[in-house]
């Protein structure tokens, strides 16, 4: 099983791989899928679509997939770390230290739940919900 290209909504994504492997990245300014080749015990750190937000485009969610291998079974352990969603009022948006005369906000404030519920309704395929929060 595998997944299409997306990126993940999260401020980090931690993932361990197993020596199969899978993991293809859009390194940038690249816009194809080079693949992430396993380092056994290493771990991939995936920037997210809130990391992005809140540091208005200076950190940067990384396009990613996961293909399905042909050889035997593969296990990956993934960890998204993001707040809590459900009922929390509290607005995300671009830290104010970094905004300056030369670098204008780029995002809207959000909550998390308008921010999950915009991006599980793009669902996957490359589509980014941060286009919907732009000034």
């Amino acid at each position: 099983m595998g997944t299409s290209s997306h990126t993940n909504s999260s401020f980090l994504t931690v993932l361990l791989q197993d020596h199969i492997g899978g993991l293809q990245v859009t390194p940038f300014p690249s816009k194809s899928l080079d693949p992430c080749y396993p380092i056994h015990g290493g771990l991939v750190v995936n920037l997210g679509d809130l990391l992005q937000l809140i540091s208005n485009d200076k950190f940067k969610s990384i396009t990613h997939r996961v293909v399905a291998k042909t050889v035997g079974p593969r296990i990956s352990v993934a960890c998204f770390l993001r707040p809590e969603s459900e009922n929390s009022q509290k607005l995300f948006g671009p830290i104010k230290e970094l905004l300056l005369e030369e670098n204008l906000q780029i995002y809207k404030e959000t909550t998390m739940k308008a921010f999950l519920y915009r991006k599980f309704s793009l669902g996957l395929g490359g589509i980014s919900a941060l286009e919907h929060f732009k000034m």
